[in-house]
């Protein structure tokens, strides 16, 4: 490419405008590694390379109107924008994609309505119903596993039969991360897309709140309650939020019923059960127990992989196995979390140029998770020995010089002089009943063959990690 041409010199502008327009990060990070690849002057079209989909996905999402005003600017009008996204660095894979006319974007919506309760006036104009959900946050990227399966699956039967009483209301709970607002927003999503006439609406309980006082504030409240009788899939999040909240329970109890009655779907998220919502109207909590209660647990690790790899394929990320291992068991079983350190590694890898390993994921880690840094028992270390070499506790304690409980009880003994501050006569004594001399013995066995063994150090590195606690 004869880098003096006209078009790439226009380029060259261009990153000038668009440097004067963000910020030194947000130019190094999203704009520095964009590749000028040609311009071809009959259809007008630019195309650029850029490292991977996620670098694609997130210029269209938060830079699409500032590409098209400088381009219009440098290039003239009509100009189409084109972009070679790379999927496999390995293989020097790439996918042609060409961006959406910024026509075809929504402009911002003012914020100045965004807490405010709805009019009468929207109620009666029902075409103009955003139903606010996450088009990201949909079944095809919400990973099965153990711990999602059961509501996954009735989710998915509600989307895809809304018109049937059965499961009504779904109440789904679990901690915080485990992918409920990403269930609920997938099942509105499916509604939606089998469904179009029908009046979807996803809303956070604070946001509902919000909206109800200025209601209150305003002398409105009835339009607000025609508003919310007039939608036939209603999907409520983190109604935890209104436990001390009783005027914003009763205005939901007369909504609750009246849809209910009128067969329309309720869809609610917590962070707990009916049960422990301390301070929630008695009548509203029997409302909430009459359909279905739907548990979504912590990703187990396997879960966490399945997702991670997912969303590695999804942005074209070369992660190797080891570090997608530690990623998963380090992250607490939050998908949030999982997903944050991904974007993470993805930002420093493009902004440092480096590649993605060990020593790039715990950095990044420390700064996105929250590790639980509690102190490590004996009992601790010795469970996870055990299950990692797969021998029962009470082979620790016994008299036994098979290998593997051998190994299995010097390892215990390593790890605990290790990350306890307990004398050796105490780890020993605890760890098999053996003596203070025992344990000095065990330590110095593993010592030397860490130094001449490298699998069993990757094992000593791999229990490690499992104790999410930095060696």
């Amino acid at each position: 490419m004869d880098m003096n041409n006209k078009p790439f010199a226009l380029w060259k502008q261009a990153l000038l405008l668009i440097k004067e327009n963000v910020t030194e990060q947000q130019f190094k990070t999203w704009f520095k590694p964009i590749v000028f690849e040609s311009f071809t002057e009959e259809t007008k079209t630019l195309l650029l390379q850029v490292p991977s989909p996620f670098v694609y996905e997130y210029l269209e999402e938060n830079y699409i109107d500032l590409l098209s005003k400088v381009l219009t600017r440098v290039y003239g009008d009509g100009i189409r924008l084109t972009y070679r996204v790379v999927t496999d660095k390995t293989h020097h894979l790439a996918q042609d994609l060409q961006a959406d006319p910024v026509e075809n974007y929504p402009s911002a919506k003012p914020t100045n309505r965004a807490n405010q309760s709805p009019t009468v006036l929207d109620a009666v104009n029902k075409q103009e119903l955003d139903s606010q959900l996450d088009p990201h946050k949909s079944f095809a990227s919400f990973i099965e596993g153990d711990s999602n399966k059961l509501p996954r699956s009735i989710g998915m039967s509600i989307a895809e039969h809304p018109n049937t009483t059965q499961f009504n209301p779904m109440f789904i709970y679990g901690p915080s991360g485990c992918g409920k607002t990403h269930l609920v927003n997938a099942i509105g999503l499916r509604m939606k897309q089998l469904y179009p006439q029908k009046r979807v609406l996803y809303i956070s309980a604070r946001l509902f709140q919000v909206q109800y006082t200025n209601s209150v504030l305003q002398n409105s409240t009835n339009d607000f309650i025609n508003f919310y009788q007039t939608i036939d899939v209603l999907i409520v999040d983190d109604i935890q939020e209104w436990m001390t909240s009783p005027r914003t329970q009763d205005t939901f109890f007369h909504i609750f019923n009246h849809l209910f009655r009128n067969g329309k779907r309720i869809i609610l998220a917590s962070d707990r059960p009916p049960v422990d919502l301390k301070g929630m109207n008695e009548r509203l909590l029997t409302r909430f127990s009459c359909g279905l209660i739907a548990e979504l647990e912590k990703p187990n690790v396997q879960l966490c992989i399945d997702i991670l790899k997912s969303k590695i394929h999804r942005d074209g990320l070369q992660i190797p196995e080891d570090v997608v291992l530690y990623i998963a068991q380090t992250a607490n079983g939050s998908v949030r979390d999982l997903q944050g350190v991904v974007n993470s590694l993805l930002a420093y890898s493009v902004v440092y140029n480096s590649n993605i390993d060990m020593r790039l994921a715990e950095r990044v880690i420390k700064r996105a998770v929250n590790i639980d840094d509690k102190p490590l028992t004996i009992d601790d270390i010795v469970e996870t020995v055990c299950n990692h070499f797969n021998v029962s506790t009470a082979a620790i304690s016994s008299k036994s010089r098979k290998r593997e409980f051998v190994v299995a009880r010097q390892v215990s003994m390593y790890l605990a002089q290790k990350y306890t501050k307990m004398p050796t006569s105490r780890i020993g004594k605890l760890v098999g009943g053996r003596d203070h001399s025992t344990v000095i013995h065990s330590c110095s066995q593993v010592e030397a063959r860490l130094q001449v063994d490298s699998a069993f150090s990757d094992e000593i590195s791999s229990i490690e990690r499992s104790f999410r606690l930095k060696g």
